[in-house]
Parts: C-alpha cells; structure tokens; sequence
C-alpha cells in the first residue's frame, strides 16, 4: 500500500508541476491533518495531547498528530533538522529560555492568534512579533521530599553544602527545559559568576538526566531527596496520590518563571490547520485541559483551577533574565561539570 500511494503522490506531483504549480501545499482531505512536535510528557497518555486531539478535529474537523521528540530542546533540534523541508507543522514546549535559540534556528514563522488577547501578563508572552504564543506557565522550584532524613534547603546557596552531597537531581540544559530552567535561575542569581556556583553545586548532584521524565522517576523512585521541577508538583501528588509529602521550596532570592509556547513552522505544509491549532489553544476550551495534564497554570484567566492547586506555592518574586544569556551559559556550565 505505500509502495502505490508513493507512486500516485508522484504523479499528482508532476501533474502539478507540469500545469505550473498551485496555491499551496495543501489539499484534499490531506489538508484536514497536521502534525504537531510536542515533548514526551505532552504526547504522554496521561498528557493534555490526546483529549486535545479529540476536542480539536470536534471543534474545527481538522485532524492533529502528536509526535513525540524527547523533551522541549529536542523538539527545536528536530525542526531544525528537517529546515529545508519541515514535516512538522507546529512545534509545542519551546520556552522563554528556549526563544533566542528557536528565533536564530529560523525555523518558524510569526503568527498571531485570535485570541491573542487572552495573554493577559506582560510577563509570559514570548515576543512582541508572536514568533512564539504561550499556552501555559509555571514557576521553577526545588520539590523535597519531606519523607526523607534531611533538612530542606533554604536557598539555592543552601544547595551547595556537604550536606547535600548527591542528594539533587538535575536536568540536562542541553536537552530539558527544566533544565535549561535551572541554570537560567543561576544566572539570574549570581550573573557572571554563575561558573563559581556550578563548580561549588557539583558534588550535591546525583545525576543529569536527560529530561523532566527520568529525572522526575529517579527522585520519586527515592534515589534523591531534591530534584529540579515546579511549584504546582505537589498538587500532582494531591490530586493523583492524595499526599502533601513532596514539598516545592520557595526560596527568598526568587524563582524563575517558565512560559511555554507554541509556533508555526516556516513553509508548514498546512498552515491553515496549524493556525486554527494554535487560535484552538487559547480558548478556554484547550485551556482547562491543562491544569491536571500539564501541572501548569494555564494562560487564561477565566478557567477555574482545581482544589489540588492550592499545594502550590506562589514565588513572592519573580525572576528573569535573557534568554540569549541562557543559552551563552549552557555550554560553559556543562564544562565546569565536566572537569
């Protein structure tokens, strides 16, 4: 069957350069589809992908296919990959420490939704252009678990003492978002001298998982009392396991805000259906899908959160920083860790 539906793709495609192109690249039934690049725990069962699916083609008949990339950096590595001729028609998960990365692989497109509006705070939306629109966000913290024999860090200096040796699972910023989180929150703190706090962290770190999903398994696992992740975790384990034993840890110094986005792909081969995707997000409609799928706050005001949430934690203050600094410090800090 493929075999035959390749030659018959050969053919319309000749027929169409013969008779000197078309308007676009979609078509047919083929252009009730699209393809989305999202993050594992996007994509997951238990992820907002599938009720999205199944509420969008609802609301607008057009068909959405999740593809898994790893975590949120793979997604951007993956687009950028395929540059010359996308598969992907928007890509879900790049953050605001991911934006000056995604803007330089000049693999998407400006697209502002309909209800563009709906983004309310100044503080999560991504670029003034909308190469980028968020659909939710959450803070960066430390969870503990409160079970364990240990006293809790009181900041992310705390971290560094002896006391803590091995005791922190990290993300890698390479491929993470919550870890590139991480390292931006350093940066934030100590600036340029974010090196001298890497070298002091490095004997509290177990390990660098790769992404939010093994890191996460190895610290609940108990492997590790501390891991990198957010303030709504907890109501995860409160509304899932009906436990307050994982603690998120608000430090005085601040913790960083992650917004993550959506975009259209450059030269998506169905763009219309990518556009009405990313218009679909904002209502509240997609938006309540999210709280109890993603764990993250969603971008809209007018969708109730559950009672879980109130395990939160609320940062007191809100940090930020460029994320072209972010992205000029991953390397040097995974150097540091290296040595």
């Amino acid at each position: 069957m493929k075999a035959r539906f390749l030659r018959a793709a050969l053919i319309v495609c000749f027929a169409v350069v013969l008779f000197g192109g078309c308007a676009g690249r979609e078509s047919g039934d083929d252009a009730k589809a699209l393809t989305i690049y999202a993050y594992d725990s996007f994509v997951a069962d238990w992820g907002p992908a599938p009720e999205l699916a199944k509420r969008f083609e609802a609301k607008t008949g057009y068909r959405a296919t999740f593809v898994s990339c790893g975590d949120a950096a793979q997604v951007l590595s993956r687009a950028t990959l395929e540059r010359a001729r996308p598969e992907g028609d928007v890509l879900v998960g790049i953050d605001n420490n991911l934006i000056a990365a995604a803007r330089a692989a000049g693999v998407l497109t400006p697209y502002k939704p309909k209800e563009a509006e709906r983004v309310v705070a100044e503080e999560i939306r991504l670029a003034d252009d909308w190469l980028l629109t968020p659909y939710d966000y959450g803070y960066f913290a430390i969870v503990f678990d409160s079970a364990s024999k240990i006293m809790p860090p009181a900041s992310l200096e705390d971290l560094t003492k002896p006391e803590y040796a091995k005791k922190l699972i990290l993300m890698d910023p390479r491929t993470s978002t919550p870890g590139t989180g991480f390292l931006a929150w350093t940066v934030a703190i100590y600036g340029k001298d974010y090196r001298s706090y890497w070298q002091r962290l490095k004997g509290s770190i177990l390990t660098m998982a790769p992404g939010w999903d093994s890191g996460y398994g190895l610290f609940t696992s108990g492997e590790a009392p501390l891991v990198i992740s957010y303030t709504t975790s907890p109501a995860y384990h409160l509304e899932n396991e009906k436990t307050d034993r994982y603690k998120a840890l608000i430090f005085p110094e601040g913790h960083i805000a992650q917004a993550e986005g959506m975009g259209l792909v450059k030269g998506a081969r169905h763009a219309k259906a990518a556009k009405a995707f990313i218009d679909f997000m904002l209502t509240d409609e997609a938006q309540s899908v999210l709280p109890l799928t993603q764990w993250m706050y969603p971008v809209s005001e007018t969708v109730t959160l559950p009672d879980s949430f109130s395990a939160a934690p609320m940062p007191t203050n809100a940090l930020t920083v460029d994320s072209g600094e972010v992205s000029a410090a991953i390397e040097p800090a995974m150097s540091v860790l290296a040595k």
